[in-house]
């Protein structure tokens, strides 16, 4: 990862996001670095889905800032919006698959709508994407509901690298996986980010992903960002909520000890 001053692709300064009186974050700064893999981690309630709801647009924050490719995401013109969403792909939780559409559609959606490529030309880069994430020819033509957990993980995964992004969402990429598959899927994230040389904004309660793909952690307690650092640093620290999460029963650093 570069140093250079200006390598932040997202930048939130002093946001607030709440719902009627109940107040999600006050005064949360972060900073996500060119090519970083950085995952999001906090309790329940902590607002990690809304903070990426927030960076990406579909949620407007109460007050603060949020910039991507040095766009102010709350002020960007519709030209900009048209840049942020074309530098970035997102994968949800469940994958947010168009049931009506095949698997190669699917993965096709975003070139039909953001270029003006000939169809077979989309279809090409489309077939291109889905072999990248593993899956093979016989899934062209299958829908959604034809597909297993895993497999919906990697189309919606193809389809957020559509458009060769810079920057790439993941919100849980790995729930609902299996150990194996759940492996499987971190291989996969790591790779593609060497790779492509991806920045990853990555929400997860997994912590074996933490320590298998993540550069860094930005923990989300008390309204805020309260650390980011590595796993290891994490480990040290004296938070209540970060010591339990590392160190508790569940923690893998628990069971180095074990």
């Amino acid at each position: 990862m570069s140093g250079a001053k200006t390598d932040n692709l997202i930048e939130v300064r002093g946001l607030l996001s709440q719902f009627g009186d109940q107040v999600i974050h006050r005064d949360l700064d972060l900073d996500v670095q060119r090519g970083e893999v950085l995952g999001v981690v906090g309790g329940s309630g902590t607002g990690k889905t809304v903070l990426l709801n927030s960076i990406i647009g579909l949620k407007e924050p109460e007050g603060g800032t949020i910039s991507i490719f040095g766009h102010d995401v709350g002020g960007a013109t519709d030209a900009e919006r048209q840049d942020i969403e074309r530098r970035t792909g997102v994968l949800f939780q469940q994958g947010a698959l168009f049931s009506s559409l095949t698997v190669l559609e699917n993965v096709a959606s975003p070139m039909v709508e953001h270029t003006k490529l000939p169809r077979n030309t989309i279809r090409e880069l489309a077939e291109m994407k889905i072999a990248m994430v593993g899956l093979k020819p016989e899934s062209h033509h299958q829908k959604p509901a034809e597909l297993s957990g895993g497999m919906k993980k990697r189309v919606g995964l193809a389809r957020a690298l559509s458009l060769d992004p810079e920057l790439i969402f993941l919100d849980e990429p790995t729930a609902g996986l299996d150990p194996i598959g759940a492996a499987a899927f971190d291989d996969l994230i790591r790779k593609l980010s060497d790779d492509l040389g991806l920045t990853v904004f990555m929400i997860t309660h997994d912590l074996d992903s933490l320590y298998a793909i993540c550069d860094k952690v930005a923990v989300l307690a008390d309204k805020h960002v309260i650390e980011k650092a590595t796993v290891q640093e994490l480990e040290k620290s004296d938070h209540p909520w970060i010591k339990e999460y590392f160190l508790g029963p569940r923690g893998r650093a628990a069971t180095k000890t074990a």
